[in-house]
């Protein structure tokens, strides 16, 4: 497998999103924001996060309107995989790649620690290598996590089964407890939570690690 991770102004998970591909064995090229196209042969695009262009008018506003992102979008759109991961997450919201909006938290305060997340499906390359009703537990670390969605994409998401992972306790009034969603392909997946900050023990936990592998398994049967 081949993943590209894009790198803008702030972002601070690049490095980490980048060693978690390579530690389940992807091949990992890096990104300047302001390239024009992605490279050539990549399965995966990773977005990571932090805090792009300083979360300066919305978070992923102004990452959204990069170069690069023109290419992101032309390589999903043609059934390219992509991972957005917090800042990440938003910037793909903000590009119109997955729905719905990320708002500031509810308690008006940056939320830093583990959580623990419910896998609400495992039909997709990103999670099937968990079973639905799974718990694992990753970190978050964000301000603006609040997942925001309408009734009727809600009742879409629902319908077809593109929640993909819930909060066990919600940490920042997201709708319907969702820390993370899939596209309607199921090729694209936002999350706020960081499976990169979990994947080795001395950070605390692996339980992200499963997320990685799946996806190498997925692209070796692609």
């Amino acid at each position: 497998m081949k993943a590209a991770v894009i790198t803008f102004p702030g972002s601070n998970c690049d490095r980490d999103l980048a060693m978690a591909f390579e530690k389940a064995g992807a091949e990992v090229l890096r990104v300047w924001h302001k390239d024009a196209d992605l490279p050539k042969g990549i399965d995966i695009v990773g977005i990571p996060g932090g805090f792009s262009f300083g979360d300066y008018l919305r978070c992923g506003a102004i990452a959204a309107q990069s170069p690069i992102m023109r290419g992101v979008a032309d390589f999903v759109h043609a059934g390219g995989y992509a991972l957005g991961i917090c800042n990440g997450f938003q910037v793909l919201t903000e590009t119109g790649l997955l729905p719905g909006a990320l708002m500031r938290n509810a308690g008006l305060k940056f939320v830093c620690k583990p959580v623990d997340l419910r896998v609400e499906t495992a039909d997709s390359a990103f999670t099937s290598g968990w079973s639905k009703g799974d718990t694992v537990r990753v970190p978050i670390a964000h301000h603006d996590g609040n997942y925001t969605i309408d009734a009727e994409g809600l009742a879409r998401l629902q319908g077809e089964d593109r929640i993909a992972f819930t909060y066990v306790e919600n940490p920042n009034g997201a709708t319907a407890d969702i820390a993370g969603v899939l596209s309607d392909n199921r090729r694209v997946l936002g999350m706020m939570p960081h499976p990169e900050r979990a994947v080795e023990d001395a950070l605390g936990g692996t339980d992200g690690s499963a997320l990685f592998r799946a996806l190498m398994s997925a692209m070796a049967l692609a």
